[in-house]
């Protein structure tokens, strides 16, 4: 295998081999812990511009499997330890090695992750490049910004998924890098999802009439979507509205509220939540590297959950606007799927809407 080195912005410089494409790039390192599911991260869209470290030290070992891709692969580069090149599962269609040349994304393996990690912890996010050579340009991968994914990993199209059985609902779903897993949760529960681009005006959203409206996950800074918080303060308070990750920062954002990047952002199948409202902490899935300020929307949202790890937002609660949105995925592949219910919830809404 080729050699290849991992430097990071503060100088740090790890050893190890090339994987995935032949070339050298620049990204936003972040750590993600689950044990699961690396094809759902590598097609997570909201991963875009990042150079994602899988703390899990074997990845690999069951290949690639087409129909567990949630989106676009939008990250900039991937770290692992040890780099399975021999999958075994009945499922495998072919090596991961070949899914990251196909999507144009070099990777390295064999590096110490655990170490990465403690440093990231410590620092913070941080810069870094994966590179064939140790002497790099330090000025150029501090300079590098995450910044207009939405529109790199939204849909361009109108797109219609019909409901599984009978429709009883009909949920306008705007894509900021929507999960497939979003569609397939609202689907099996009679809802017909007409998906539509980040930047749709809300007249557009508003002229099909639909029982409800789902803002979905993406990636980036939140405040730098302009236009998108704008088109939500005209929907707020219309129909129904559920959202999720971006969507809730999106909202809060909308609303009035500040965002925060936080210091190394949640990333990974195993964070904990505390509902407010009851005694009940959920094990869910989270990828995102800014949070909810719920200090700044008092008198207009109720915090509903908080990270037990961190006390950081989790999820808000718009009663004037019939509105409620999450941090975390309650729509999960690879697990766990405590939060599933949330979706229920949004149902409840649109058919007390449609009974009110």
């Amino acid at each position: 295998m080729k050699k290849a080195y991992l430097i990071l912005s503060n100088g740090t410089v790890f050893e190890g081999y090339k994987i995935g494409a032949d070339k050298e790039s620049i990204g936003e390192v972040v750590f993600t812990t689950g044990m699961v599911g690396y094809l759902e991260t590598l097609t997570d869209p909201s991963y875009a511009g990042q150079i994602v470290v899988q703390t899990f030290p074997l990845i690999g070992n069951y290949g690639v499997i087409s129909e567990d891709f949630e989106g676009k692969c939008a990250v900039k580069g991937y770290i692992v330890r040890e780099f399975c090149d021999y999958p075994s599962n009945f499922r495998c269609e072919y090596k991961l090695d070949e899914f990251l040349k196909e999507q144009g994304v070099c990777g390295i393996c064999g590096i110490d992750t655990r170490l990465l990690t403690k440093i990231i912890r410590e620092q913070g996010v941080m810069n870094g490049i994966i590179s064939d050579s140790k002497t790099v340009s330090l000025d150029a991968v501090k300079a590098y910004k995450v910044s207009s994914v939405v529109s790199a990993v939204s849909t361009d199209t109108v797109e219609e998924f019909s409901a599984t059985g009978e429709e009883k609902h009909k949920v306008a779903l705007i894509d900021y890098g929507a999960k497939k897993s979003i569609i397939k949760c609202l689907q099996k529960r009679g809802c017909r999802v007409i998906t539509f681009p980040h930047n749709t005006p809300s007249e557009e959203i508003l002229k099909i009439n639909p029982d409800g409206i789902m803002l979905s996950n993406g990636p980036g800074d939140p405040a730098e979507n302009l236009y998108e918080i704008n088109q939500i303060k005209n929907l707020l308070g219309k129909k129904p509205l559920f959202g999720i990750c971006l969507g809730h920062q999106l909202t809060a954002l909308a609303l009035g509220g500040k965002t925060v990047k936080l210091k190394y952002g949640h990333h990974g199948a195993n964070q904990p939540v505390k509902d407010t409202q009851g005694d009940r902490t959920y094990i869910t899935s989270q990828n995102h590297g800014y949070a909810v300020v719920s200090d700044t929307l008092k008198n207009i949202g109720e915090e509903i959950f908080i990270n037990a790890n961190d006390r950081s937002c989790e999820g808000m609660c718009y009663k004037d606007f019939n509105a409620f949105t999450v941090q975390f995925h309650p729509e999960a592949n690879g697990g766990p799927h405590d939060t599933e219910f949330l979706f229920d919830r949004f149902v409840k809404m649109m058919e007390e809407k449609k009974n009110a």
